[in-house]
């Protein structure tokens, strides 16, 4: 029997190579007359954003900016960009870059709106709204954040912080193939385990809302990922390849934005907000330790998922072994796409691990969702293990 669960996603998805040169053709309908575009520096220096706002001025729009986004960004920067997308009037917010930019543009949309005190939209379905008309343009196929209702911010000098809330999800989710052209090859390695990593633990999430339509569509997203992500990174200017990549983390982004992350999350955003390493590398540092410390519950999930992203292993049929082969190759997989693949790596040491494992254990959003319970014991452990 299948359960009662809730499914959201963003209202409009618009998947064209070009599309963001040709905005007005897919957004004219919420943007206003004052849109107000949130992005990060290293998109202005690839003028990656030049051709959608040239097609917003050329319509006679007065368009407004806010381009200082940075990784892991903190309150600080989230409130100039609101403070002035407020002094500009703003009738519309476009994100336009990676997950960064895009959980900023989330946030500006709420509270540049609604006035709304941040300190009470922290965590789940506290946001209030309302909200200014919101488009999403992803340049990374990583984050899937322009379908996820997730905005993570750093708070303090570590701590992460999320609102999340269905009120964050945009009226207009723009997947441009083009834009992700120019992404280094390390970019392109770390952004798609993120995404492979979102659809892996949406499929195994322990959340009451696990549910079958996140669960079909982590299968194609990871079909899609494992498929192209070598053609990416070795081959950047495959369109096809690219595209597929793009897609598929959209559709990782739908199926964890309902049914969510975990531990692999958890013990990420540590290494992020300390060591100021990439979210997608974070990520990728844990996965395979998480993923076999989850196996004495989750075998046969992960089992289900290996031949997916590994068809060799469809011909294991010991299923703890194959979920065990599982962790190893996605392991293998990074450090073929030339990712870092140890704790120690990134200028991690056996005296920070301490800390990491009390930190991840304040993601309780996120820990309630692994399949096996972790404590700060066995968080320690894991680190350990990647070091």
């Amino acid at each position: 029997m299948i359960g009662a669960f809730t499914f959201n996603t963003s209202q409009r998805i618009v998947f064209e190579t070009n599309a963001a040169a040709n905005i007005l053709d897919h957004a004219s309908f919420c943007l206003g007359a004052r849109p107000f575009l949130v992005t990060d520096p290293g998109i202005v220096s690839l003028d990656l954003q030049a051709s959608c706002e040239q097609a917003l001025e050329k319509a006679g729009l007065a368009l407004g900016n806010f381009s200082e986004v940075v990784a892991d960004p903190p309150r600080s920067l989230l409130e100039k960009a609101i403070a002035q997308a407020v002094a500009h009037q703003a009738t519309s917010i476009i994100g336009f870059g990676g997950g960064s930019s895009l959980d900023v543009a989330k946030l500006v949309a709420l509270v540049a709106c609604s006035s709304e005190n941040l300190d009470d939209a922290w965590g789940v379905n506290n946001a209030k709204g309302p909200r200014l008309p919101l488009v999403l343009i992803p340049t990374t196929a990583g984050t899937g954040s322009e379908v996820t209702p997730v905005s993570i911010i750093t708070v303090g000098d570590e701590e992460k912080r999320g609102v999340v809330s269905p009120l964050l999800l945009p009226d207009l989710a723009i997947l441009d193939p083009a834009l992700t052209l120019g992404l280094p090859p390390q970019v392109t390695a770390a952004t798609g385990i993120d995404a492979m990593v979102h659809a892996i633990e949406a499929y195994a999430s322990k959340s009451a809302n696990n549910n079958p339509v996140s669960r079909t569509l982590a299968v194609e997203a990871l079909r899609l990922l494992g498929g192209n992500i070598e053609t990416a990174v070795f081959s950047p200017a495959d369109v096809s390849a690219r595209g597929a990549m793009l897609l598929g983390s959209m559709l990782a982004g739908m199926a964890f934005a309902n049914s969510p992350v975990a531990a692999v999350h958890a013990l990420a955003y540590p290494i992020g907000g300390t060591f100021h390493v990439p979210h997608g590398l974070s990520n990728a540092l844990v996965l395979p330790h998480v993923l076999k410390y989850n196996n004495s519950v989750a075998a046969d999930t992960y089992a289900d998922l290996a031949p997916i992203v590994f068809p060799d292993l469809a011909l294991e049929p010991d299923l703890w072994l194959r979920a065990e082969a599982f962790a190893q190759r996605l392991a293998d997989l990074s450090e073929k796409l030339g990712l870092k693949t140890r704790l120690r790596d990134v200028g991690i040491g056996d005296t920070d691990l301490p800390k990491l494992a009390r930190d991840a254990m304040k993601q309780t959003r996120l820990l309630v969702n692994n399949p096996r319970d972790l404590n700060e014991t066995a968080a320690f452990e894991i680190y350990r293990a990647a070091l």
